[in-house]
This record gives structure tokens, sequence and C-alpha cells, in this order.
């Protein structure tokens, strides 16, 4: 087994040995409108969302533990009586797939292709499989179109991002896309270099999300998100890619390149959990080490 796929097996266990502490930390959650027939669910360790169709309904992402995910169905079950019958993944994290095991099985559960692969992977170490019943029914490679009326759905993967199958969920009619971890506002964006995460692919991937014709965004952590916001996002990628860029071709080490922008060299802190920089993930894809 690979270094990288050890190490995306060991994250997501660490995510799942910590589901009672984040349970423990999350605040409640509480869904709240935000077009005609779609709903953000507040709280917990990310945001979630769903869609009431006319017949049924369809969850976006899954908590990060059972009881958030029956806080969820609390939430949906306000909302509307219609059937929960599909569950919408945008990526393969703890913190959005590993409530599953609090949904009823036999639901349609939807990612890309490359999300499934990532969690068939991880149920396979010891005692982790527990989301083996929920792993997606219907995957996609760039594209997949369905209704669920009035509503029609677009989940589009537009290449390696935060990690290699992240997907936008998009609502044409009401142009607003649920964005998962792919915006992050007031802080580096996280990328994860060992489930093939690449900044340049998070750089091309917010590019197009800019193409859509949506003004209302939806990420996974945080509030509502602007165009105006996902061009600023993008606009601070670019730069520090093209920094690090240079400084690459300049010759400069790890060490020097972290120096440039101002990034200690602090030690990880005992028995925690950490990943790289969004500097150091650029320097490692730039100088292709």
């Amino acid at each position: 087994m690979g270094i990288l796929l050890k190490t995306a097996i060991a994250v997501g266990l660490v995510w799942a040995a910590m589901g009672d502490v984040f349970c423990q930390q999350q605040s409640a959650l509480t869904a709240e409108k935000i077009a005609e027939n779609i709903y953000i669910v507040r709280g917990g360790v990310a945001n979630t969302g769903f869609i009431v169709g006319e017949k049924e309904v369809a969850a976006i992402d899954a908590q990060m533990t059972a009881d958030g995910a029956q806080k969820m169905l609390e939430e949906i079950r306000k909302a509307t009586s219609k059937p929960l019958t599909k569950v919408i993944l945008t990526h393969s994290d703890g913190d959005h797939v590993s409530g599953l095991t609090g949904f009823p099985r036999g639901l349609e559960i939807l990612s890309s292709v490359q999300a499934r692969n990532e969690m068939a992977e991880a149920i396979k170490e010891p005692n982790s499989q527990a989301l083996e019943p929920y792993l997606p029914t219907r995957t996609f490679a760039q594209k997949m179109d369905f209704d669920i009326a009035p509503e029609h759905v677009q989940l589009l993967h537009f290449g390696p991002a935060h990690t290699s199958g992240d997907i936008v969920v998009f609502f044409p009619g009401s142009k607003l896309a649920f964005v998962g971890d792919l915006v992050f506002i007031g802080r580096d964006p996280l990328i994860h270099r060992f489930k093939g995460g690449t900044s340049s692919g998070l750089i091309k991937t917010l590019k197009s999300i800019l193409e859509l014709d949506a003004d209302k965004y939806v990420p996974g952590h945080g509030n509502l998100l602007t165009k105006s916001d996902i061009e600023t996002c993008l606009k601070n990628l670019q730069e520090k890619q093209d920094k690090v860029q240079s400084l690459v071709k300049e010759g400069k080490s790890l060490p020097e390149v972290k120096k440039a922008f101002g990034i200690p060299d602090a030690p990880a802190k005992p028995g925690g959990m950490s990943f790289p920089s969004l500097v150091e993930v650029m320097y490692l894809e730039l100088s292709a080490k």
C-alpha cells in the first residue's frame, strides 16, 4: 500500500475516532431556506443541505457523526413529510460523509467516481466497515444531470482540487451552487495532496465555478458566498502560487520558501492532527517533490 493511501486512510480513521469529541463540540443544527426548494443546514462540523422536490427529498452531504445525521433528518422532517431518497456527497472527507451511518439504509448515494474510490479504500482497514453499506451507489466522471422536480440538478467534477473527487452541486434554475470544501474565506484553502488534490487543480476548478450562472454559493464551512468572494479566493490563490513558482525557479528550498511567507517551523502538537500548509503543498507540487 502506497504512503499516500496509508495517509488518507489514517486521516479517515482519526476522523472516526474523534467523532464523539466533535459531536460534543458541534452547535445545534438549524435549517434555513435559501431558495424556493433548497435549504442549508447550519451547525455541526460542516454545512449540509437538502432539496425538497414534488415527491422526494435529496440531502447534500451527511454530517460527521450518526448523531449529527439524526439531527439533520429532524430538520428535514420539520420542513417536509416527503421521503428522503438520495444523498449527494461533495467529496470523501469524514466531516462530510461519516454521518451516513445515521441515515436509513437503501438510499441512493451519489458522488464522483474518485470520491467513491477513496471511501472504498478507507473501509478496507480493520474496524472501518461501518460505512460499507453507504458507499455511493451511483457515480459519474465529469457531469451528471437529473431532476428533483421542480429543480434541475447538475453534479459537476472539474478535476482534482481539494481532493481528487470534489464536485459542485449546481441548481441552474435557482442560480445556486453547493461547493463543498473548494472555497474557504479568511484562511488558506486546505488541499489534501494525499488524496490527489492539487493547487493548480483548485485554481482551474475555481475558474470553472465562476463560469457557472450562479450568484449564491454554499461552502462546506462558513457563511453563504457571492461571486465576488469566489473571485477574491481565486485571486489570492493565484498570487500565492505565482510567488511560490518564482521562488522555486530561483532554486529556493522549502524552508526558504516558508520563511518568505512568514510561516514558522512549528512542531506538531503531541497527539494532534495537522496538515501541510498551502505554501508547502504548492512547493511540493511545483518542484515535483
